[in-house]
């Protein structure tokens, strides 16, 4: 990386944002473009940042292009991504759920037992203090295979999850996507795939984050820790931003989950059963990608439906652009066919105002979506 000077298009992202980091830890001068000033920009301390309307390339600089913006010339993310990781031995973690809770749960271990790992993880993780590290042991990455950037890593130790169609406007079917992870794990050098729920204690409730953590340990005990080991400081583990964040507001809980598929939607709903017996659960959620709600609102209701109360808002399209007859009412719609009167509220505000009217003293609110829907713990915060 030394001597390089990259200009990250849409450097405000989780992801970018990481590999800003790393690139400059790694020697590169980095700067970047993007909409709006995010969170993610306090990392990078006084790299040169844009923040306009439009994508910004200052001439001189190399540009690495987020695939959100496929129209700008330059390297595309994927790409760049590949680099770094040919540059370390690396652990890449895949999935179509919890990749960002168990590839930060390895990171975790690994710094916490000694051996100095980097990382990058698409979502912030208090405990490691960012969501890219930079130290000289294995590096650990999030794969994301919505746009099959995770098909041209190179791994060491390869870990899958778990494997659903997620992404519809990507892969024709599930046999498509299933294929792709069978030629990728041929070429890895470790497999941990189907590992077994982790046994042991954790900070975090749910068959997910058991999964997740039997997920961490295979690949932890590949790259050398022992179970005796890894053990201990998985039970320590606390989560990743928006995975299960918990809030106390007042007479209420507030549960704020990245959640928007309906694997994700039922084992979160059924997490915060296990964590919060006997208390009534009200959801808020953000129907994400007008694809994804096309071909699964139905799933999407019967996932929901395990809640007491749900209020709906529109999609957030994302990438996406809007296609005839498709809203978040689709998804209300498919719950009044399974006997639950759910709320219909497009915009975010409506349904914090909802929510916010009908909650009562020891409820959780549970507010789930991949969108700007994360707006919602500050709006009832403020309500």
């Amino acid at each position: 990386m030394k001597g390089r000077k990259l200009w990250f298009v849409g450097i405000g992202g989780a992801g970018l944002s990481a590999y800003a980091q790393l690139a400059r830890a790694w020697g590169a001068t980095v700067g970047g473009w993007d909409r709006v000033r995010t969170s993610y920009l306090a990392t990078l301390g006084d790299a040169q940042i844009e923040i306009s309307p439009e994508p910004v390339v200052p001439n001189g600089w190399e540009a690495v292009v987020s695939s959100a913006y496929p129209e700008v010339p330059g390297l595309r993310r994927a790409e760049f991504l590949r680099q770094l990781v040919e540059l370390r031995p690396s652990i890449v973690v895949a999935g179509t759920h919890g990749k960002g809770t168990t590839a930060a749960m390895i990171a975790f271990v690994l710094q916490e037992t000694g051996r100095d790992p980097a990382w990058l993880i698409g979502a912030p993780v208090a405990q490691l203090g960012s969501n890219a590290g930079f130290g000289e042991g294995y590096l650990v990455v999030e794969g994301d295979e919505s746009d099959r950037t995770v098909f041209s890593l190179p791994a060491e130790i390869a870990v899958v999850t778990n494997v659903e169609l997620d992404h519809h406007t990507e892969f024709a079917s599930a046999a498509e996507l299933q294929g792709e992870f069978d030629r990728w794990l041929a070429r890895a050098g470790t497999v941990v795939r189907g590992a077994p729920p982790f046994d042991g204690e954790l900070a975090l409730p749910g068959e997910l984050n058991r999964l997740n953590a039997g997920s961490a340990l295979g690949a932890l005990e590949a790259a050398g820790v022992t179970r005796e080991e890894a053990a201990p400081q998985l039970a320590r583990f606390t989560g990743t931003g928006r995975r299960f964040e918990v809030h106390v507001l007042g007479e209420q809980t507030v549960v704020d989950d990245y959640g928007h598929h309906p694997t994700e939607i039922a084992r979160t709903i059924a997490a915060v059963r296990e964590r919060f017996p006997g208390a009534t659960v009200r959801v808020l959620f953000q129907p994400h990608l007008y694809s994804r709600t096309r071909y699964l609102a139905w799933e999407l209701a019967e996932a929901l439906a395990d809640a007491d109360d749900v209020t709906v808002t529109d999609i957030y399209g994302a990438r996406e652009q809007p296609l005839p007859g498709i809203t978040g009412k689709l998804v209300v719609d498919a719950l009044s066919d399974r006997g639950l009167l759910a709320g219909w509220t497009p915009a975010v505000e409506s349904g914090v105002e909802r929510l916010r009217r009908r909650a009562r003293k020891g409820d959780v609110l549970l507010v789930l979506g991949a969108g700007d829907v994360d707006r919602a713990v500050g709006l009832l915060e403020a309500s």
